[in-house]
């Protein structure tokens, strides 16, 4: 059992500003390297290092070395999920009397790209994300509950007919379909191995295509035509690639 004293200290690792913002830049699942982090921080090599080791040694970051560079990622999609938590309950509603007032801010990112259409780790997130598990549902596909998910027989044939690979995301030991929650639609979306291999479907398909430097992911053109027929997404968004 987690005793308070953990769960302070690992509170406390990820409540430091440049700590959570190198944490949040892993997010997309990329290695970087501690210059990098530092950029995305703010911060001096020197200091980023020195908040590395300590999220490396906490277990919530992997470290591997290639070459003469060392690179940092989020050591397992847990820690992601964390992450995503203390996402959704920070961008949480605003207190009633300023939620009503004009210009509060909105729940979740404020860029628009990535509200539509994001990595959450090795899995989609926002609003495309969100509609392909409506959508699922809705065609018997997938059974999402509270704390598990499951692909039906029909699900099966479903996806792979639009070419999921799921006798390799069924072949590992991490839990195979799981809702989680969007921080930015406070709607569940589908993680696990199978939101996993959803994503790699749409990014080998050419559906999505990835924004360097950023979380957002582009639909293509083709990628519009692919999953309006396949999950009935056929609104245009700021995240499609060429919009203006």
């Amino acid at each position: 059992m987690v005793t308070t004293a953990a769960l302070a200290r690992t509170a406390a690792l990820v409540g430091d500003p440049a700590r959570a913002g190198m944490l949040a830049v892993l997010m997309d699942g990329r290695a970087l390297t501690a210059a990098e982090l530092a950029r995305a921080a703010g911060v001096t090599p020197q200091t980023a290092s020195g908040h590395l080791a300590q999220l490396a040694e906490a277990g919530l970051l992997a470290v591997a070395r290639q070459g003469r560079h060392r690179y940092h990622r989020l050591a397992s999609p847990a820690v992601a999920r964390m992450l995503e938590g203390v996402m959704a309950v920070a961008a949480g509603p605003a207190p009633q009397a300023i939620s009503r007032s004009p210009g509060s801010r909105i729940p979740g990112p404020r860029d628009a790209a990535l509200r539509e259409a994001r990595t959450c780790y090795d899995h989609l997130a926002g609003r495309l994300a969100v509609a392909m598990a409506d959508a699922l549902v809705a065609r018997g596909a997938v059974e999402l509950g509270a704390d598990g998910g499951a692909l039906t027989p029909a699900g099966e044939v479903f996806l792979r007919g639009l070419g999921v690979d799921l006798a390799a995301a069924a072949s590992g030991r991490r839990v195979f379909c799981r809702p989680c929650l969007d921080w930015s639609e406070r709607r569940p979306h589908i993680a696990g191995a199978l939101g996993a291999a959803l994503l790699a479907t749409c990014l080998d398909r050419g559906w999505l295509r990835r924004s360097e430097g950023s979380r957002a992911v582009a639909v293509t053109p083709g990628g519009r035509l692919a999953l309006r027929q396949a999950f009935g997404y056929g609104q245009a968004c700021a995240c499609d690639e060429g919009a203006a």
